[in-house]
């Protein structure tokens, strides 16, 4: 770990696209364009810092081992993977949406085991069991809303944003499990080393969320 380097963790995608622009806002920007390159890691306008493009389930994994110091991820990752190995400092307010349960339209309440397909394996099971109901998980990584209909589960949990192609496959939002947004986790070991370039590096991000909070 290098205590004069400091390496943030960005998670692909849509988190991606809405985090590039916040971090603008706080003035440190890539030294090319991201989207365009095939390179992980990044140069900045800032000397000392460096962007690492990642997928948003290593991110945690990054900064709990301290190959990044700061990483930016989704409070539905946290969740599943538990948060012991960093500090969750910030909340950037952006990649906004629900992780919710949903089950075919008009479906009763099915008697007996529930047999729920998600990814969210961990939060699943914390879930149902402090609603005092007996699950059978069924772990898929893509194409949940297509398990009920196949006859492979009563339930789904996923995230849920529009909520299009829920309805688009005969499904609708039924429990609220947690709200999701992108937030700022930093390595504990990292915190003391490199406290003061941190420190910095949130302050800016704090009120580039500010502003953009303001201007919604």
């Amino acid at each position: 770990m290098n205590s004069t380097q400091l390496v943030i963790a960005l998670t692909k995608g849509r988190i991606l696209d809405e985090v590039l622009p916040l971090f603008e806002q706080a003035n440190i920007v890539p030294a090319e364009n991201i989207n365009e390159s095939r390179k992980l890691i990044f140069d900045t306008n800032l000397e000392n810092v460096k962007l690492m493009v990642i997928r948003g389930s290593d991110v945690p994994t990054y900064v709990q081992f301290g190959s990044a110091d700061m990483g930016v991820v989704g409070k539905d990752l946290l969740l599943e993977y538990g948060d012991e190995g960093f500090y969750e400092p910030l909340d950037l307010k952006i990649a906004e949406c629900r992780l919710m349960t949903a089950e075919p339209v008009g479906s009763t309440p099915v008697q007996g085991r529930l047999k729920v397909a998600t990814k969210f394996t961990n939060i699943a099971k914390k879930y149902f069991a402090e609603q005092g109901k007996q699950i059978e998980l069924i772990k898929l990584n893509g194409a949940l809303e297509l398990a009920p209909s196949m006859g492979l589960a009563d339930s789904i949990v996923d995230i849920v944003d529009t909520g299009k192609t829920l309805v688009a496959n005969g499904l609708e939002p039924r429990e609220l499990i947690a709200h999701i947004s992108s937030r700022v986790i930093v390595n504990k070991a990292s915190m003391k080393i490199k406290n003061a370039l941190i420190r910095e590096i949130l302050g800016r991000l704090r009120e580039a969320v500010e502003k953009m909070v303001e201007s919604r």
